[in-house]
């Protein structure tokens, strides 16, 4: 069995999966340096005054069966009414004993519930599906005008598809046809990313909507028609992530997780430290013997390793490696770009917009096309789980903006960001001003890796920071690469194995979210 220490820069989920793997796996120690103060990264909990917010919006569901079997063995699936409390995979079923028709009171918040997803976008102050389906009341809603021409360009791309996507607009457009792509993604994804979308690497759309088209859309629906899906089997192993019906999601928000996973690291003997900055990584003859850094009160602390596991982000961890780095690799690593990432929390009385018979919305998250506002997407925390209110009889949502630290959007006080969130939830008729009761800011830097700048040139950052033996890159951040929360801990996990089985190749973590299937449901070690 391996022995010696491992460090561990980052307490988010590739962070935290490394540590708990360590652990499980080999006899190596695991230290974990944590730049802030809280555990989880961008998939933690934000509290304020009893109610909770999710970062980003974070759906516990993954194609791979040992992504989602790791998720249940520490939080099990709370067997409650309406849910049925069942996850198939791997030819097995589980379920969490109940008393009386009621989840077992020994750790009756320690578990999943299984909810129902459901996003749309808002467009003309109107709901559309997402993906969007060209039904009887999409039709409607676009007009004849716009119906048309969305249907004849939707034939020219299918017909006449562009043979070199290159960018996202070429990936988008080949999938959708232009008048849908200008219609129903160009706003939204232009405000995620601040830049046109053709200028953005179509690397993007094969990571995160690979297999989303409206073909497969189409598909899906007529799938869902003539075949029945087992009730209570959420692995839908056979349905496009972006089109799943239901996912796990823990009691009290996404955070809840890493919080219990961090707990059982500390218990298992590893550390966690919070508030240290790294700025150093000490390289000798090819190896990372120690990484240093400031904490909290200034002062400098370093922490030996025999093995060390980055999760920060890139362009900080080329600038704090001690080894004469090439000037290409500098020069690519000061190019590659960011996008943060603020969310508003919004505590109101109700929302003026509802469902067609009068309920209230059953969004998890809604899409603001809408040109005329900066927000470019809103969620209902009561529908990601209702024990993230605190009242029930309030709506608990997030508005979420994505801007650069440079832009005066992200130098706004919380007051004025708070003004601005009301200001435009009202414009586009969501909720009324006045029943506004409470709000709470968080800002979040480099949440998303950007796929433009000097990305097409990462290679050279890859293939020199490989050489560094000891070292793994993982995680979003960590790798520059826009991962799913599962693709995260997969990176971590695969990095773990390669050091059991004593791997010096590190093609297979990089290989993570390359392929239409998942890599480690192909001969992946258990």
């Amino acid at each position: 069995m391996n022995q010696g220490t491992a460090v561990i820069i980052g307490a988010g989920p590739a962070g935290l999966t490394a540590a708990f793997e360590l652990q499980r796996r080999t006899g190596i120690r695991p230290i974990v340096i944590e730049a802030t103060n809280a555990i989880g990264g961008i998939s933690r909990t934000v509290r304020y005054k009893g109610n909770r917010m999710d970062i980003g919006g974070h759906r516990f569901f993954s194609k791979s069966n040992r992504v989602m079997q790791w998720w249940v063995d520490l939080m099990p699936i709370e067997a409650a009414s309406g849910d049925l409390g069942l996850l198939k995979y791997r030819g097995q079923q589980r379920a969490t004993p109940a008393v009386n028709g009621n989840p077992s009171p020994v750790h009756s918040n320690l578990v999943m519930l299984v909810r129902p997803r459901k996003s749309r976008i808002y467009f003309l102050r109107r709901f559309f599906d997402y993906p969007i389906r060209l039904t009887g009341d999409t039709l409607r809603k676009m007009g004849v005008s716009r119906t048309i021409r969305s249907g004849i360009s939707y034939m020219g791309a299918a017909l006449f598809p562009n043979p070199e996507e290159k960018t996202l607009e070429d990936f988008l457009i080949n999938r959708f046809g232009r008048q849908l792509y200008l219609t129903f993604f160009k706003s939204y994804t232009e405000k995620v990313w601040g830049v046109p979308c053709n200028r953005i690497s179509a690397e993007w759309g094969a990571q995160r909507i690979k297999g989303l088209s409206l073909k497969g859309v189409v598909a899906h629906v007529f799938k869902k028609a003539f075949v029945s899906r087992c009730p209570g089997d959420i692995g839908q192993k056979q349905t496009e992530t972006s089109l799943i019906e239901e996912f796990l999601y823990p009691k009290l928000g996404p955070g809840q997780l890493w919080e219990h996973v961090a707990d059982r690291v500390r218990e298992a003997g590893g550390e966690i430290h919070f508030g240290i900055q790294v700025d150093h990584l000490q390289v000798k003859e090819g190896r990372v013997v120690a990484v240093e850094g400031v904490d909290v009160a200034g002062y400098r602390v370093r922490f030996a390793g025999d093995y060390v596991f980055s999760t920060m982000p890139v362009r900080d961890l080329i600038r704090a490696i001690s080894a004469e780095v090439p000037a290409e690799v500098k020069e690519v690593s000061e190019g590659l770009m960011y996008r943060d990432f603020i969310t508003v929390g919004l505590l109101v009385k109700k929302l003026t917009v509802h469902e067609d018979d009068g309920t209230p919305l059953k969004d998890n998250w809604i899409y603001i096309q809408e040109p005329d506002v900066h927000v470019g997407r809103l969620q209902v925390f009561n529908n990601w789980s209702p024990w993230l209110v605190a009242d029930p009889s309030k709506v608990w949502i997030g508005l979420e903006y994505f801007c650069n630290e440079s832009d005066p959007l992200w130098r706004l006080s919380d007051e004025e960001m708070v003004q601005l969130a009301v200001r435009e939830v009202a414009k586009i008729g969501m909720v009324k001003s006045e029943d506004v009761e409470d709000a709470h800011v968080v800002h979040v830097p480099k949440t998303y890796p950007a796929y433009f700048g000097s990305y097409a040139r990462f290679n050279v950052i890859r293939d020199w920071v490989d050489c560094i033996e000891n070292l793994f890159l993982v995680g979003r951040n960590g790798m520059h690469k826009y991962n799913n929360q599962d693709h995260s801990m997969l990176t971590a996990m695969t990095a773990v194995e390669n050091i059991v089985a004593g791997v010096t190749s590190k093609a297979n973590i990089w290989a993570i979210n390359t392929e239409s299937d998942y890599h480690e449901e192909k001969g992946q070690v258990a």
